[in-house]
């Protein structure tokens, strides 16, 4: 027989994405079947036409997992896929389509993600803990397109106490464009290590280039005090934001690990029985360290 086929499309190849593909590579050949991975280059056209691509070839796959770029959740292009008789699964998002493809087709259609909105809430509490006192944060963001970044940043606005003021900058999803939106925005007369109290991150790799931004600043004794911030990010996986953090390279995190091992799994399953998976499924996430540890490191005037 031969083995399902799964296409997965994911946004970007930062390090938190590469994961995401191995993790689907993995589960799916110990369960039978292909995965390949499509990289959207950030570019949610591109991540379309990929996809429609797919559809229209002559090796049309089984399923497709994709995590999109943009807060429609790729509508069209999931109501093309089931009229194929292609399955679908989001990752790391919600759409109110899902349902309704649902009641449509027997092939799956369901969801796999992080809770976002938790994300952002858990780390407005890593503020709190940091800054008991009250202070300023520096927030580096993901894209204004990302329903993940907006969920995030409402969450973490609903758990901050009132006596936390919040910049936020803008990045893409990657190290690179972090360190570059960071070092345009030290240029600013405005930006001064001393009116920061902590640099939270909505992605681990956004800290590691805020890291690469501080230590290419000319005046050491600036750079120094921006490099001694603590600094935060969130997904944690075990080689990256969870090895920075107990570095010391990083304060804190929030660990939401990948979601595509999951996905395959309930996917491949469905597919041999028939049986649609619960229409969302939410993978656990925790602070690393614990906020009762953060506390302790807490800054004070």
């Amino acid at each position: 027989m031969k083995p399902l086929q799964l296409l997965i499309s994911l946004p970007n190849r930062n390090h938190y994405q590469m994961e995401q593909a191995k993790a689907a590579a993995h589960r799916a050949s110990q369960l039978g079947a292909e995965a390949h991975a499509l990289d959207a280059d950030n570019n949610p056209v591109t991540q379309s036409q990929q996809l429609i691509e797919a559809l229209q070839g002559q090796a049309r796959p089984d399923a497709i997992l994709a995590e999109p770029l943009t807060s429609t959740g790729l509508e069209k292009v999931a109501e093309a896929a089931v009229a194929a008789g292609v399955g679908w699964v989001l990752l790391n998002s919600r759409a109110e389509y899902v349902n309704r493809l649902r009641g449509q087709t027997k092939v799956p259609v369901f969801a796999v993600t992080r809770d976002h909105a938790e994300i952002g809430r858990m780390q407005g509490r890593q503020f709190a803990a940091l800054l008991p006192d009250g202070g300023t944060v520096l927030y580096i963001q993901g894209p204004n397109t990302s329903a993940a970044a907006q969920e995030r940043t409402l969450g973490m606005e609903s758990t901050k106490p009132p006596g936390i003021a919040v910049r936020a900058l803008r990045s893409q999803w990657t190290e690179e464009n972090a360190c570059e939106v960071v070092q345009a925005w030290l240029r600013l007369s405005t930006s001064r290590a001393e009116s920061i109290d902590v640099v939270g991150c909505q992605y681990d790799g956004l800290a590691a280039g805020a890291r690469r931004a501080f230590r290419a600043v000319a005046s050491s004794e600036e750079r120094n005090r921006w490099l001694a911030l603590p600094i935060t990010g969130v997904d944690g996986l075990p080689d990256e934001g969870q090895l920075w953090v107990d570095r010391g390279e990083l304060t804190a995190t929030v660990v939401a690990l990948t979601t595509t091992a999951v996905a395959v799994e309930m996917l491949v399953r469905s597919l041999q029985t028939g049986v649609q998976p619960p229409a969302v499924t939410v993978v656990e996430l925790k602070s690393y360290p614990s906020l009762d540890e953060l506390t302790k490191k807490a800054k004070r005037p």
